[in-house]
């Protein structure tokens, strides 16, 4: 006989965790299966930003609307996930004095907290920002450590009553007319599922995941690559204040910085080629805000591939936009029990999760909303436990190597 549940989410990042914790906090019998360890796909090789956005409030008032929601209730539920440091966004000698107006302006009327510093003041707070720093604005950016993230979700998950499958790649999707009738999975399953309904949280692999479906999801996985180099000090999170590029980002991380990143299209994930001047370019740049940076010994380079939707990134025009989460309903293609979460960014997880939660509900008949803003997060105030989960769930990943069981 197959494993049955209620609900099947393909897919143990950010999105996938928080769905399956979701699900699981309204009663609902779910399983989780992830091809590799938890976050090991895009979560796990971000940069780790918590965005206020900033980043976005020009550009797209709705998605720094959900960014600024989103990090308020991380800080609330996360703990030990979250790394509280502030943000800058910086203004050096030749950048667009009107941009960092209008971000300022769009902070302001979105609600975001700004505080505009000339640049003696902002030297004061990172003092070895660079000479060329004209002026620079605080935002209530932070980092996180996406590895205690996803392994907090699936634990909380699991606790609950979900069932959480790492190393079970999925080969093949059953369909009887307009109906997934079963999911073969392999690895450490090894068994058919058979799911009332199915989510497809792959992320930069939902396309691939659809098609064993005979759906048509049509992604545009982009590559970034991210540098850690040793650095000691530095408080906020550094963003140039133009409009985005490479080598605009700077994260702190205890005895390190992480330095990001560049935006390639690639055609496939699972097999692309990288260049090392991407992380020479992207050091250059970080260095022009934060000098030291541009020659500090290197100590891992990784890249992580986005969760593009090739639709939603032709109509915008590409890098530059906010790039928000879609929701498809397979229902609307044939597929009455599977729908597809992609796009996004990793600080609106939580919604994504939700919004997929409360589809697969609706589908079910099961009345009970989201409760996952307000309730914490298991073991995020003890390190070590989390780091531990982390473990177990084999979740580590490059963002944040040097923090998690570092203690």
């Amino acid at each position: 006989m197959p494993h049955e549940t209620d609900v099947l989410v393909v897919g143990g990042g950010a999105t996938g965790t928080g769905i399956a914790r979701d699900l699981a906090l309204r009663g609902v019998d779910t399983t989780l299966v992830e091809r590799g360890g938890i976050g090991s796909g895009t979560s796990g090789r971000s940069h780790g930003l918590l965005h206020s956005g900033a980043r976005y409030a020009e550009a797209d008032r709705v998605g720094a609307e959900e960014c600024l929601q989103e990090n308020d209730i991380l800080r609330d539920i996360a703990g030990a996930c979250i790394r509280d440091t502030g943000g800058l966004f910086v203004q050096l000698e030749g950048d667009d004095p009107d941009y960092f107006e209008a971000k300022r302006a769009a902070c302001e009327d979105i609600g975001i907290p700004t505080e505009t510093l000339d640049g003696d003041e902002a030297r004061e707070l990172v003092p070895d920002l660079s000479e060329a720093t004209v002026r620079a604005m605080t935002v209530p950016d932070a980092v996180i450590y996406p590895s205690r993230l996803c392994a907090a979700n699936a634990a909380d998950a699991r606790d609950r009553g979900a069932t959480i499958h790492t190393h079970a790649p999925v080969e093949n999707i059953q369909r009887d007319d307009g109906t997934v009738t079963g999911v073969e999975v392999g690895g450490s399953v090894d068994d058919t599922v058979a799911a009332d309904y199915v989510v497809n949280a792959t992320g930069a692999w939902a396309g691939e995941l659809a098609g064993m479906a005979g759906l048509d999801v049509e992604m545009q996985p982009n590559r970034g690559v991210m540098v850690s180099v040793e650095y000691d000090g530095l408080d906020p999170v550094l963003n140039r204040c133009r409009d985005p590029d490479d080598g605009d980002i700077v994260v702190p991380h205890g005895g390190e910085v992480v330095l990001g990143t560049t935006s390639i299209d690639v055609d496939d994930p699972d097999d692309y080629e990288t260049d090392r001047t991407e992380v020479e370019r992207t050091r250059s740049e970080c260095g022009a805000m934060l000098p030291p940076v541009e020659d500090a010994p290197e100590i891992r380079t990784w890249w992580g591939v986005r969760p593009l939707y090739a639709p939603d990134e032709q109509a915008r025009g590409g890098r530059g936009i906010s790039r928000g989460f879609f929701l498809l309903d397979h229902a609307e293609d044939g597929v009455e029990n599977m729908a597809s979460i992609v796009g996004g960014k990793l600080t609106t997880y939580r919604q994504m999760a939700a919004a997929a939660a409360d589809l697969a509900c609706v589908r079910l008949g099961v009345d009970a909303e989201s409760t996952t803003a307000d309730e914490r997060l298991p073991h995020v105030e003890d390190p070590e436990r989390l780091d531990a989960v982390v473990a177990e769930f084999d979740g580590q990943g490059p963002t944040d190597e040097d923090i998690v069981g570092a203690g």
